[in-house]
């Protein structure tokens, strides 16, 4: 029951009391302590009923502003199209270069084994030959080149969606647990972050320095834990 219509109920029945032919001066003076009484506790609970209904229409814009705000991060579109078709460009990237490198091999192989001297003008068409289908296989790299496009536009366009959402949400990012950060600090001791973009970190003098150093098996199994 609203407090409100408690303060009222308890109004009338103090009323329908004074109403009565009270004679005692203290009963008299009891009900007007407790008709003060009731005018302060309705202020009170009536003030407290607004905060209470702010606090709970602050919420529920909240959640309709959180909800909106994931209907235009389109969850299902990244999940169901975005992702899926990203991983299959990118699954097409390594079919598209592991057979072209097959065939680039194999040519080069073929050219290796040839012999000149027999017939140096069927060796030439055979070279020229090889040669062609070697330029054939490397164009390969464009076709590569568009697929991933595709996937870094698509990354691109999550990455916006998140970004917004985040931004909007007033969203920090929690701290890294404990499984993350060893393996960060794991990635980092051994680098294992791949190539460096824009090339390798060390000269190839730096690299032959390292691979001639004594490791100790340890050390050697350590790169590969």
């Amino acid at each position: 029951m609203p407090a409100a219509e408690v303060a009222a109920r308890v109004r009338e029945s103090l009323a329908s009391l004074k109403a009565s032919d009270f004679k005692d001066a203290q009963v008299m003076e009891v009900l007007k302590l407790a008709q003060q009484l009731t005018d302060t506790m309705q202020l009170f609970f009536g003030s407290l009923d607004r905060s209470i209904h702010e606090e709970f229409r602050y919420i529920a814009n909240y959640i309709s502003r959180t909800r909106e705000e994931i209907s235009k991060l389109r969850p299902n579109d990244i999940k169901e199209q975005r992702i899926p078709v990203a991983g299959a460009e990118l699954e097409a990237v390594v079919t598209d270069t592991e057979k072209a490198t097959e065939s680039i091999m194999s040519e080069a192989e073929a050219v290796l084994c040839m012999d000149a001297e027999d017939d140096p003008a069927a060796y030439k068409a055979a070279v020229d030959e090889a040669m062609m289908k070697i330029i054939e296989s490397c164009s390969f790299q464009d076709l590569a080149g568009q697929r991933v496009s595709k996937v870094v536009s698509s990354l691109k366009h999550v990455e916006k969606r998140v970004t917004r959402f985040a931004q909007t949400m007033g969203v920090a990012d929690a701290d890294a647990d404990e499984e993350e950060s060893s393996e960060a600090e794991r990635r980092r001791t051994l680098h294992l972050n791949g190539p460096a973009i824009g090339g390798p970190e060390k000269k190839q003098d730096e690299v032959d320095q390292i691979l001639k150093a004594d490791l100790d098996q340890n050390a050697i199994d350590a790169l590969f834990d």
